[in-house]
């Protein structure tokens, strides 16, 4: 499985690099994360510079992507190269998803349509403009498609990201993980009040 988050210039290193620590918990030969991006460095908002691990092409036939957000994603959504790449991204055949002013990227490729989102405050007006509904949430997703709003809602991503592609017990692991001392059970359980209501219901046990 390989799992791409889009990292643009001046990337929010809370979306980018929370959601790569936390889909890293999953220990497996065939389950591989990645930081895409449009050069072979980036820098972010905080001028954190990251190396290129896998391109905007291959992001395209990931299994996974997760659109991260920044304070250029404006810009990016203009730079005709790059959209034109990202019209590769098919929810017919991978998971989607976007943190914050992510949604705006969803937006424009069309991939948002009749579908509503969750981001941040800042992004809200960008992505209403594009004619999506944004709700008051921290997590929504429909089929193969996820928002999310608020930098530390960045694990509810992975979370639902490892839960479709591998499973509930492997997600909850990874969340356990990150949660805080002494906040573990607390967190992990408001964790599954945002995602359960958007995964597939288990299959019931044989008799």
């Amino acid at each position: 499985m390989h799992i791409a988050i889009l990292t643009f210039e001046g990337f929010n290193e809370l979306d980018s690099l929370i959601a790569l620590g936390v889909l890293n918990r999953v220990k497996a030969d065939d389950w591989r994360v990645t930081l895409a991006t449009p050069a072979p460095r980036v820098t972010s908002m905080n001028g954190v510079v990251v190396e290129r691990m896998s391109t905007l092409e291959e992001a395209c036939t990931a299994d996974a992507v997760i659109v991260g957000s920044g304070i250029a994603t404006r810009e990016v959504v203009e730079d005709r190269a790059i959209m034109n790449t990202l019209r590769g991204l098919d929810p017919a055949r991978q998971l989607i998803a976007a943190q914050c002013s992510g949604a705006l990227v969803l937006a424009r490729l069309g991939l948002l349509d009749g579908v509503p989102a969750c981001t941040d405050l800042t992004s809200k007006p960008w992505v209403v403009a594009a004619g999506v509904e944004v709700l008051n949430q921290p997590f929504y997703a429909q089929g193969n498609v996820a928002t999310a709003g608020g930098c530390l809602a960045s694990p509810y991503l992975a979370a639902w990201t490892i839960a479709r592609l591998r499973d509930r017990d492997a997600a909850e692991g990874a969340l356990y993980y990150v949660a805080p001392v002494g906040e573990k059970e607390e967190y992990v359980e408001r964790a599954w009040r945002n995602l359960s209501p958007y995964l597939p219901a288990p299959a019931p046990a044989l008799t």
